[in-house]
């Protein structure tokens, strides 16, 4: 049957579909209207009567679109069974012919779990009576084809329990690392990565840890982001970073430290240190202080 033949089936069959169904709905209506009111009974009838008319017309076009299809050359479809596999490897079978194909050659297939196994138990049953069992391994809860790169699965792992899972996306975004299924990271997606893996989450909670993110940082030291980063910058508080792009992690034991402490004392001044060595750009010419 060529495509237009198979398109032109698949309408009747859904007017026939169509037909029934007014049909049903006109029963009911005459089924429920009072047989005292012979007038609107009369007329509800006859709608009954036109709706199973349309249906019988529907059949009638359908049994003869069938009967009007042309014979399978046998031969050709032995032919075709000696050489499934090219057929179904072909270029030019499309992923409809293939269905199609499905469809002629597969009564059913039923569907279990042995549990004692975690596998999966697929039987098929073939037209003609015979059935294959297939088994399959169970996949683990969140476990799919898309799988996580095994560089943001690092990534991953080395940032949780030391960030929360918004900064954790908001880096793997920045470094253009798409989920294994192509999309963007958010805080859920990189939570559903951590539970399949088994890596722990972010305890933000624990104010004894030895790190504090930039935020926590300036908060402990009661001065802004823009002053950490200074710090940072100038050298003077050491930082660590996972990955090129990901948040500062910083020691608590640095955060209060000498270095940091003079630093911050030296308010309006440049935060960096000055070496020992270094000259005055205006050298004093008075001795005693006197003019």
């Amino acid at each position: 049957m060529n495509q237009a033949a198979e398109d032109k089936r698949l309408v009747l069959e859904m007017e026939l579909q169509q037909a029934r169904y007014d049909a049903s709905l006109a029963e009911r209506r005459y089924a429920a209207c009072d047989p005292d009111n012979r007038l609107i009974a009369s007329e509800l009838e006859k709608r009954w009567e036109e709706a199973l008319g349309r249906v019988r017309s529907f059949e009638q076009r359908l049994d003869t679109d069938i009967a009007a299809a042309p014979e399978v050359d046998v031969t050709r479809l032995e032919g075709l069974a000696q050489d499934l596999e090219t057929a179904w490897t072909a270029p030019a079978t499309s992923m409809r012919e293939k269905q199609r194909l499905l469809r002629t050659l597969i009564e059913d297939i039923v569907a279990d779990i042995d549990d004692d196994t975690g596998e999966i138990v697929l039987v098929v049953h073939w037209k003609g009576g015979r059935h294959t069992e297939l088994r399959v391994k169970k996949p683990k809860s969140g476990e799919h084809n898309a799988r996580t790169s095994e560089e943001a699965l690092g990534i991953i792992r080395e940032m949780a329990g030391r960030w929360p899972d918004e900064s954790i996306a908001a880096c793997l975004n920045r470094m253009g690392m798409p989920t294994g299924q192509g999309k963007t990271w958010n805080a859920k997606r990189v939570s559903s990565i951590r539970r399949v893996n088994d890596i722990h989450g972010y305890l933000s909670a624990d104010k004894d840890g030895p790190w504090r993110t930039m935020t926590e940082a300036a908060k402990e030291l009661g001065v802004t982001n823009h002053v950490i980063s200074r710090l940072i910058r100038d050298g003077i508080l050491p930082a660590n970073q996972v990955v090129d792009g990901a948040p500062y992690q910083i020691r608590t034991a640095d955060l209060h430290s000498d270095k940091v402490k003079n630093a911050l004392a030296r308010k309006g001044r440049p935060c960096r240190a000055d070496p020992e060595d270094q000259l005055s750009m205006f050298p004093s010419t008075y001795e005693g202080g006197a003019l």
